[in-house]
C-alpha cells in the first residue's frame, strides 16, 4: 500500500488548525464589537477609508439576499460538511491552506446564524468594516471566505488536483528511447506533483 493512498496528517491538521484559527478570531473580533461598538453608527478608523460600522446582517455574505437567512444557514453548512468529508483526500499544501481559511470563514458566519438573535437558524451575522467605495459591509469571516475561494479559482485554473498533482495540456517531453513521433499517441495529459 502506497503512502499516497493514507491520510495525510500533516496536512490535515493544517487545514483544521487554520479553520480553527479563522474561527476563533473571527469569534474573538465579534465578541469584541458587541461589547465596545454603537450599533448602527459609524466609528472612523481611517477617516472615511475605512470606518467600524456594527450592523447585524440576517443576509448572505456583504449583506446580500437579506431576508433568505436560512438558506445561507443551509448552504453553509453544506460547504463545511463538503470540506470536511474531503479533508482525507488532500495531498496539497496549497488546497489544505484555502479549504481550512474557507472552513473558518465560512463556520464564523455559520456560529452567528446558530447561536446570534433572533435564533431558529436565522440570526442575524455580526458585520463592522466599512470602507469606501464598497457597497457593503463585512466581517472578518467575510474576509477569509472570499480570499480562499480566489484561491480555489486559482488553484482550479492552475489545474491543481487535492492530489497536490497539476494537470496540463501539454503532453510529457519525449526521452531517449521513447518511440519516434507518429508511431504512438502522446498522452493528452501530463502531470506534475505541486506543493
Amino acid at each position: 500500500m502506497s503512502a499516497a493512498r493514507g491520510v495525510a496528517w500533516r496536512l490535515l491538521g493544517l487545514l483544521f488548525g487554520i479553520a480553527v484559527a479563522v474561527w476563533g478570531v473571527d469569534l474573538l473580533v465579534k465578541e469584541w464589537v458587541l461589547a465596545t461598538l454603537p450599533e448602527g453608527r459609524p466609528v472612523p478608523v481611517l477617516g472615511e477609508v475605512l470606518q467600524w460600522h456594527f450592523v447585524r446582517n440576517p443576509g448572505a455574505a456583504f449583506s446580500l439576499a437579506s431576508g433568505m437567512t436560512w438558506i445561507f444557514t443551509i448552504i453553509a453548512s453544506a460547504v463545511a460538511i463538503f470540506i470536511v468529508v474531503q479533508a482525507r483526500r488532500i495531498r496539497s499544501r496549497a488546497w489544505a491552506i484555502v479549504l481550512g481559511a474557507l472552513l473558518g470563514g465560512v463556520v464564523g458566519n455559520l456560529t452567528d446564524r446558530l447561536v446570534r438573535e433572533p435564533g431558529g437558524l436565522q440570526g442575524h451575522v455580526i458585520d463592522f468594516i466599512q470602507v469606501w467605495g464598497f457597497p457593503a459591509i463585512f466581517n472578518v469571516a467575510d474576509i477569509f471566505v472570499v480570499c480562499s475561494m480566489a484561491g480555489f479559482i486559482l488553484l482550479v485554473l492552475r489545474g491543481v488536483g487535492l492530489d497536490g498533482v497539476r494537470r496540463t495540456d501539454e503532453p510529457d517531453a519525449p526521452t531517449a528511447g521513447d518511440e519516434p513521433a507518429g508511431e504512438a499517441a502522446a498522452e493528452p495529459t501530463a502531470a506534475r506533483r505541486e506543493d
